[in-house]
């Protein structure tokens, strides 16, 4: 008889800690700058209700079936031409539609390693990710970012290096080239183009993580990496970030040899056909043009204020780079501050956040943060940031006067 091991999710896989975090802490005045969500009233309920009617009495009995009616043909033919905004030329049989990006994660993963094989991340980067790919049992490998994206001259560096010394090579490479999650930074033209030289150059697979690229709040869109290399990039995005995520539907545009083999991983069959059917309908409905520019409007507002309050309550004490898209605020403190040791006083105060080491794989990134700026309201943000300048501050005097004692 086998008995199973005591296993320990937390340290194997620290993520758990963060979404405990996150979601804790009921009492009505908490600020939940933690969360990686849209504003609560940029969700289109009304359309949407009429979309799931109209999913009923056109579709209803197809919709239904596991086969669905027309959304899924539909909504690939909308993210078909969605991604030549993205300078992305795909055929049908190149796109597949999944459970969420997250999933496509998950899948384009199990497709192109094998447990051991060399899996190449930036940092910081998508703590969720970072859980999919030690799942994945892979052998993880990261570099920096700066105000320009991944440190691309790094990579090269030490693909280089492991040529010279017969070292593995990765098989694949995460990235997230707009607005990145957590840092906000956009990765140059310049270094795309290169990131797909060297992934050509030296055989490795690309994973372009894409889901916050329409948020731009100056309408500037760079081409996305799979653009200068479609045989080495499989390019991924959303509609959780600009319909709802309780869609669950995101994509993966591919080489059709990597989507074939995808769909046989994919167990679970074609995803959600029902909430593809009503979101064709919704898609019918509205301006996505005019949706995203509203979305965009809003989320620059909610960003502005959280850089407003940030400047009021910490002035010179802080550092950030000004994301000008995307969902998130990366704030630098000082060396020496570990932005986990007062996250449960601030938790006490109100407020939440993630604290910087979550995103990382070494043992670093302690002096940071992460912040949402898209789901609370401007006044609700600006009493967040004082509260957590006040929990800040207190964490110094104490942890002063501790130091003063001994």
């Amino acid at each position: 008889m086998h008995l199973l091991k005591p296993f320990s999710f937390s340290k194997r896989f620290p993520e758990t800690e963060v979404v405990g975090s996150a979601f804790a802490g009921k009492q009505d005045d908490l600020i939940p700058l933690s969360f990686g969500f849209p504003a609560p009233e940029s969700l289109p309920v009304d359309k949407m209700t009429a979309a799931t009617e109209a999913a009923m009495i056109t579709q209803g009995r197809q919709a239904l079936a596991y086969s669905g009616g027309t959304g899924p043909k539909n909504i690939i033919n909308w993210i078909k031409e969605r991604s030549k905004l993205r300078e992305i030329e795909a055929t049908e049989k190149e796109i597949i539609v999944t459970a969420g990006s997250s999933q496509a994660i998950d899948l384009i993963t199990r497709t192109l390693t094998d447990p051991g094989d060399e899996l190449w991340v930036e940092a910081p980067t998508f703590f969720g990710a970072l859980k999919t790919f030690r799942l994945a049992e892979t052998k993880l490998f990261s570099f920096p970012i700066d105000e320009y994206g991944l440190r691309v001259d790094l990579v090269e560096q030490e693909l280089v290096e492991r040529v010279k010394n017969n070292l593995p090579l990765p098989k694949l490479m995460y990235v997230i080239p707009n607005y990145q999650n957590p840092g906000g930074v956009n990765l140059s033209i310049e270094r795309r183009k290169r990131l797909a030289e060297l992934a050509y150059e030296y055989n490795f697979f690309i994973i372009e993580d894409d889901a916050y690229v329409e948020l731009s709040f100056d309408k500037t869109y760079i081409p996305a990496i799979y653009s200068f290399g479609p045989e080495r990039v499989v390019y991924l995005s959303t509609f959780s970030k600009i319909i709802a995520p309780g869609l669950r539907l995101g994509w993966a545009i591919g080489l059709q040899e990597i989507i074939e083999k995808v769909k046989i991983l994919k167990t679970d069959g074609f995803t959600s056909v029902y909430v593809q059917e009503v979101t064709k309908n919704l898609l019918e409905q509205i301006d996505m043009d005019e949706q995203i520019n509203n979305l965009n409007s809003l989320y620059h507002s909610r960003k502005n204020a959280m850089v407003s309050a940030i400047q009021q309550y910490f002035g010179e004490n802080v550092s950030y780079h000004e994301p000008h898209g995307g969902f998130f605020l990366w704030l630098t403190f000082p060396a020496h501050i570990d932005t986990s040791e007062f996250a449960d006083a601030a938790m006490a105060a109100g407020v939440s956040y993630i604290a910087g080491k979550h995103f990382f794989l070494e043992d670093e990134g302690y002096n940071h943060m992460r912040l949402c700026f898209t789901f609370c309201k401007e006044e609700i943000i600006h009493e967040a940031i004082k509260r957590l300048a006040n929990t800040y501050y207190e964490y110094v005097n104490s942890k002063q006067i501790i130091e003063e004692v001994n």
